[in-house]
């Protein structure tokens, strides 16, 4: 079956398919021996495609499950130097890549794939993956802020959506709190933002959960594969929202 040379490449693991739609305009992909430069171009498994002077060979699925540290990128690379998720893969062979965002200074739950078919699914504004956030906020939290988060706030130029929260620790007006937050839309920083909103500043974030995917067994740094179980019920919950 003939598919879209960018969603061929995407698929593959090289790169994204934007990515991979700047490369075909910039005359970096081959079909066959031919430079291609229109988006429209289709190819089959059998076809020889090459960028920037690799082929692409269609991988096996990969899918893991990652307890992403603080002080650590959610790219493959960084112009800084500092360290990045890809560097806690130079064991597996596949070139696989973060399923959505986690910020430097945030650690927790994260998805690392090959498959841009999934990644593209569970990350579509129009599916609802819920993502449970444990946040440790400067100072007291007062309720009619939480009564805010709840209903949606506003952030830059647009309004979140309904969150679930909940007060973990609020002991007195000296002391920092601890909070439980749930969202389903993956914002640059948005958990951060949504506090900052109402002037709070956050302290330390960690993502504790993806739906029904949780830390547990695993270790700062540290990953296991999704079973084939977990994968396909998180494809079904994607399309059935």
């Amino acid at each position: 079956m003939k598919e879209r040379l960018q969603k061929i490449i995407a698929s593959s693991g090289y790169t994204s398919r934007r990515k991979a739609e700047e490369l075909i305009l910039d005359g970096k992909v081959s079909l066959n021996g031919n430079i291609v430069k229109e988006l429209g171009t289709k190819a089959t498994a059998d076809d020889i495609i090459i960028v920037n002077g690799t082929r692409i060979l269609r991988e096996n699925k990969k899918y893991y499950l990652f307890y992403k540290p603080e002080k650590v990128i959610t790219s493959m690379s960084d112009e800084k130097g500092r360290k990045c998720v890809n560097d806690f893969f130079n064991n597996v062979e596949e070139r696989v890549y973060p399923v959505g965002r986690l910020d430097y200074n945030t650690s927790g739950l994260l998805i690392m794939t090959n498959d841009g078919k999934f990644t593209n699914l569970i990350t579509h504004p129009k599916n609802i993956i819920n993502k449970v956030y444990i946040a440790k906020i400067k100072g007291y939290v007062h309720d009619e802020d939480i009564k805010k988060l709840r209903k949606g706030v506003k952030v830059e130029n647009y309004i979140t959506s309904k969150a679930g929260v909940r007060i973990i620790k609020n002991k007195n007006k000296s002391s920092n709190t601890l909070v439980e937050i749930t969202i389903h839309e993956g914002k640059n920083r948005q958990v951060r933002k949504m506090f900052e909103s109402l002037n709070y500043t956050v302290l330390k974030l960690k993502r504790i959960s993806i739906e029904f995917l949780n830390l547990n067994g695993l270790k700062i740094g540290e990953y296991r594969p999704l079973t084939v179980h977990e994968v396909k019920s998180l494809i079904n919950l994607a399309k059935n929202n």
